[in-house]
């Protein structure tokens, strides 16, 4: 990911990812529909808190989320919720509340451009057309549903992107969803909730700034779907 303006843009960002790795293949849903916007933007946050763009502060009430000067993000999605907190410091709950209704539509384009995933017309009762989503074949995916599967199964220290992603999903609440792919044990719940709290491993000792970013806003995001229904 490119870190200064003007530079080209060419990979996934998280909250992409994230999307990607919540589309069920089988049934062509995302799991955690009602509440999907909230652990998007949790995603676009913890993405800009890995790129060091920006960072948290003590609030009046809660924690604030601040931009870091002269690091504006050359993504379009990540420099919107760069611009937003680069006003004014702002609660994280306000954050995520704010930028998050808008990330569906324009990430699962991305998605569909990358050919990650295929919109597809059927007819309902013969008559009736929808729309309906597909997995494009690249493999990305599974890629990643592995990666995290590694770090909650098998232990494994992750990168600090996964470890993001394996967070955001628990913090979600949708990785009971995934038990065919991710066995939903109690070693693998244990292992997703240290991860929201930022205990990502010793080699990631350097990362410690990061790593309290990413917890404080997956912690948010479990504080936000926490009293929202589940999709």
């Amino acid at each position: 990911m490119a870190d200064e303006t003007g530079e080209s843009y060419d990979g996934p960002i998280l909250a992409e990812d994230l999307l990607l790795v919540l589309f069920q293949p089988d049934s062509g849903t995302i799991a955690g529909e009602g509440t999907l916007y909230y652990t998007l933007a949790g995603g676009v946050l913890a993405d800009l808190g890995l790129g060091d763009h920006v960072r948290t502060e003590p609030g009046r009430v809660g924690t604030k989320v601040a931009a870091v000067e002269d690091r504006p993000p050359s993504d379009e999605i990540l420099r919107q919720g760069w611009d937003y907190v680069a006003a004014k410091p702002r609660g994280v709950q306000t954050v995520l509340a704010a930028i998050g209704p808008n990330l569906r539509s324009p990430l699962l384009d991305r998605l569909v451009e990358r050919g990650e995933l295929r919109r597809t017309s059927r007819k309902k009762l013969g008559v009736f057309e929808s729309t309906v989503l597909e997995d494009g074949g690249t493999g990305r995916r599974a890629e990643l549903v592995e990666q995290i599967r590694k770090v909650l199964v098998d232990g494994a220290e992750p990168e600090p992107r996964v470890a993001a992603l394996a967070a955001l999903l628990s913090g979600s609440g949708t990785l009971p969803q995934f038990h065919r792919e991710i066995p939903w044990t109690s070693p693998v719940i244990a292992r997703a909730k240290e991860l929201e709290q930022g205990n990502w491993g010793a080699g990631a000792a350097a990362e410690a700034v990061t790593r309290t970013v990413t917890a404080t806003i997956v912690n948010n995001v479990v504080v936000a779907t926490a009293v929202l229904p589940r999709g």
